[in-house]
């Protein structure tokens, strides 16, 4: 099996079902059951799950009551529940960048915000340009060699080098590794003590339009805390439209096509781009607590070694379109995971009053996800069991709902051992592997389960949004059209946790330790 470097993001996408594929795990499942967890979470009566919200207090009542009714015990000592304390931070909308001359509006030519706990944050600093923002060793590449941006403003480019080259023994190719994804900008940024970063949007770059960079950068936004406010984190997390960097490059003298082509090869050294920026972001600051919810089966023999069936409950709550407050009901995203994790649950619970299992199965759903990984990343600093004692994690986020499959689709190529579990269950169930369409999109750092793999947890993602169906990333994703539809066959699902259950059952049985393949950085 190849084995590449910094993936193991796992899709599944279409053909009919063949229940003679099905183990017992996956002839077990009640679809009935699960239908109604996807109808009742992606109902407008939890009003698209927002974490802090009455569509909180509804999500946690319910995943507990079912966890409760289907026997599962509390993951947490004597709680199904993880408290997760979040400042909430809303930046008022009413402001503008300047840059030199020009003036950029808000929504339109850039989008901030803050992960800092202060009121306002003003910027008056001269600008740099820095290629990528990319301090990478092990590809002998430092964007900010020789360069001072303490207090300065930063604008560098979306993903990273490879992707720009495609060339695939330049970082990796067209595949992103960390140092492409945006939040890695914003650390880089950070510890060379920039005061803001703006990253210039590329939707083939970024895996994504402008209007999810401006829907995620005008609303409401949670971070956990540290002891000092998060002061060592970049004061201002920016990103800023194509043609407005084109403009800003314009007014500085320069030209962006030519800067990115320069940027893109070694020997690039930052440029001053002799401009001064202007900026005044004001914050409003609650701290409230949001809560994961996780409940287990005890192992017989090791209770203390863990495998751990993973989604993130929480959507984004409520949204405008047309000038129109809407209810972004989440229902592939994550409804349906939440459904896989609680259906599992139940079967699994099932089988282990015939026969238990010699390690614990938890069964969990964590807050935030949609606003940055926070629930798993408090989960991952703050584990119940000991952190060599999580054998793997394995995290479904938007399943398909549609007809079964003859491939499991893994973007990129592996990571740990555990794509080994992944591969020959597959061929268990008639399917084959096939590789990512899409490795410029970096899927692999885009959910929970890579908050634990950071902390060097073996972790896997199994996702399918808009494998099966065309049109739902263009038209459905992070909008009001993520909604349940009775028309769905949910072949696919069964298929995918009948596959899921399968590799939980084992782990749980067989003594096995996965490990990261050597070179991997999230490995121990």
């Amino acid at each position: 099996m190849l084995k590449y470097l910094l993936s193991g993001v796992l899709a599944l996408a279409a053909c009919s079902l063949n229940a003679n594929t099905l183990s017992p795990i996956g002839k077990s499942l009640n679809m009935e059951n699960y239908r109604q967890d996807v109808k009742t979470l992606a109902s407008d009566e939890f009003e698209g799950r927002a974490p802090l919200s009455e569509g909180e207090v509804k999500t946690i009542a319910y995943l507990t009551n079912q966890m409760k009714a289907m026997g599962l015990a509390p993951a947490f000592g004597n709680s199904y529940t993880q408290k997760v304390t979040l400042a909430k931070i809303t930046a008022d909308q009413n402001m503008s960048l300047k840059m030199g001359e020009l003036t950029l509006t808000n929504g339109t030519d850039f989008v901030a915000r803050t992960e800092q706990i202060t009121n306002q944050i003003v910027l008056d600093d001269d600008v740099v340009f820095a290629g990528y923002g990319i301090n990478a060793p092990e590809y002998n590449w430092n964007d900010y060699a020789g360069l001072d941006v303490k207090g300065k403003t930063v604008i560098v480019l979306v993903n990273d080098p490879g992707f720009a080259s495609q060339d695939t023994d330049f970082f990796n190719g067209n595949a992103m590794t960390y140092y492409g994804r945006w939040t890695y900008k914003y650390e880089e940024a950070a510890r060379q003590g920039a005061k803001a970063v703006f990253i210039v949007h590329e939707t083939m770059a970024a895996g994504y339009g402008w209007g999810v960079v401006q829907a995620g950068g005008t609303t409401t936004k949670f971070t956990l805390m540290d002891n000092n406010n998060n002061m060592s984190r970049v004061g201002v997390m920016g990103w800023m439209h194509l043609r407005a960097a084109e403009k800003v490059f314009e007014a500085a003298g320069l030209d962006y096509r030519e800067m990115k082509a320069r940027a893109g090869k070694h020997g690039f050294k930052a440029v001053d781009m002799q401009l001064n920026s202007q900026l005044t972001l004001k914050n409003s600051i609650e701290k409230a607590e949001s809560l994961n919810v996780a409940g287990i089966i005890p192992g017989a023999e090791t209770p203390d070694e863990w495998v751990a069936f993973h989604a993130h409950w929480d959507g984004l709550g409520k949204g405008m379109e047309n000038s129109q407050e809407v209810i972004l009901n989440g229902a592939i995203d994550n409804a349906t995971g939440v459904a896989g994790v609680l259906e599992l649950g139940r079967v699994m619970k099932i089988m282990s009053s015939q026969k238990p299992f010699k390690r614990t199965l938890m069964f969990g759903a964590f807050t935030a996800e949609e606003t940055g990984l926070i629930g798993a990343e408090h989960f991952a600093r703050n584990l119940p069991i000991a952190k060599d004692n999580l054998i793997a994690f394995l995290n479904i986020d938007g399943m398909n709902v549609n007809n079964g499959v003859d491939y499991v689709l893994r973007y990129g190529g592996g990571v740990s051992e555990l794509d080994d579990y992944v591969e020959k269950t597959a061929i268990t169930q008639g399917r084959h592997i096939k590789p990512d369409p899409r490795p410029q999109n970096g899927l692999f750092f885009r959910s929970d389960h890579f908050a634990l793999a950071k902390q060097g947890v073996p972790a896997v993602l199994f996702m399918s949004l808009g494998d099966t169906d065309a049109s739902f990333i263009a038209q459905r994703y992070h909008k009001s059209g993520d909604d349940y539809f009775e028309s769905w066959t949910l072949d696919g699902v069964k298929q995918d946790l009948d596959l899921i259950g399968q590799i939980m059952a084992e782990l749980a049985n067989n003594g096995d330790y996965p490990k990261y393949y050597k070179g991997v950085s999230f490995g121990n």
